[in-house]
């Protein structure tokens, strides 16, 4: 699997993420499944495994088939783009590439994030997975405002008026069709040409925009705020992919848009610049392939 293709499954209907609840209850998942799956189908999940909180309760069920290990961690650990992007660089091939089935429920109705709990716990007694977190001084892009003072056209101060829902509900039109319905969390957005990508989203941190956004920069380097802009804001982001992350088979094609670097610039009002900053990461400690059923 291409680490690309992680992070789409990893952003997937993906929403801002506030440190996890420290409630513990409950403990385990009642039932859990899990089995390798070495089909070629597409992955699926009923559950948004993104490192947001907006979900529709659906009575403890959790039910996930063919994604790879690194998604169910990231899901656990509330990983985004910076986070994620060094775990996958510091695991073993087989956690990115080896994909499985899981199927779990729990009694009642728990929240995401006491799903998540729930995930660590069966990573820990199926995978006998251990981690620890510790801060590393890494090289990084640094998003600043390209000219003090100045947002782009495209990023704005969420307005504290807007009904601002989380989870889908009928008949609920956005307020600003430059930006996505739901809030709180990264949405892919129709593009406005055939080759491009888009994304927005509404009442996130710039610190969110920065590690969600981490994947785009050329240089590799994890993206961190150092614009000084503090509360939320609406935004929405669209550039070309470089041909050298297009899939295999793909047809060459000239770039019809702008750059990430580019779009950041002209979009958003931000620039990047190299600088060094200590992290904190997750390290992954130790991790086998899963026991039987």
């Amino acid at each position: 699997m291409r680490k690309s293709d992680v992070l789409a499954i990893a952003l997937c209907a993906s929403l801002a993420a506030p440190l996890l609840s420290q409630s513990t209850e409950p403990a385990a998942f009642d039932v859990a499944s899990v089995k390798a799956n070495k089909s070629t189908a597409n992955p699926t999940t009923n559950f948004p495994i993104g490192p947001g909180d907006a979900y529709t309760p659906n009575g403890g069920y959790f039910n996930a088939t063919n994604l790879p290990l690194i998604a169910y961690i990231a899901f656990a650990y509330k990983l985004t783009g910076n986070r994620l992007q060094h775990l996958q660089d510091h695991v073993p091939d087989w956690v990115t590439t080896e994909r499985f089935d899981v199927q779990a429920r729990v009694a009642g109705n728990p929240s995401k994030d006491q799903m998540r709990l729930l995930m660590r716990a069966l990573l820990a007694e199926r995978f006998k997975m251990t981690t620890h977190e510790e801060s590393q001084e890494l090289s990084v892009a640094a998003l600043v405002l390209a000219k003090e003072g100045k947002l782009g056209p495209q990023l704005q101060p969420h307005p504290a008026d807007q009904p601002c829902p989380t989870d889908s509900q009928p008949g609920l039109l956005s307020d600003d069709p430059r930006f996505p319905l739901l809030c709180g969390g990264l949405l892919e957005m129709q593009p406005s040409a055939p080759g491009r990508t888009r994304y927005g989203a509404r009442n996130v941190t710039i610190d969110f925009i920065a590690t969600i956004l981490s994947r785009g920069t050329s240089s590799g380097r994890p993206m961190v705020n150092r614009s000084g802009l503090t509360g939320t804001f609406d935004f929405n982001l669209e550039w070309t992919q470089d041909n050298g992350a297009m899939k295999p088979g793909e047809e060459q094609r000239e770039r019809s848009g702008p750059t990430f670097e580019q779009a950041l610039r002209e979009q958003l009002g931000f620039k990047l610049e190299a600088q060094k900053a200590a992290l904190q990461v997750l390290v992954l400690d130790h991790v086998e392939r899963p026991t039987d059923n």
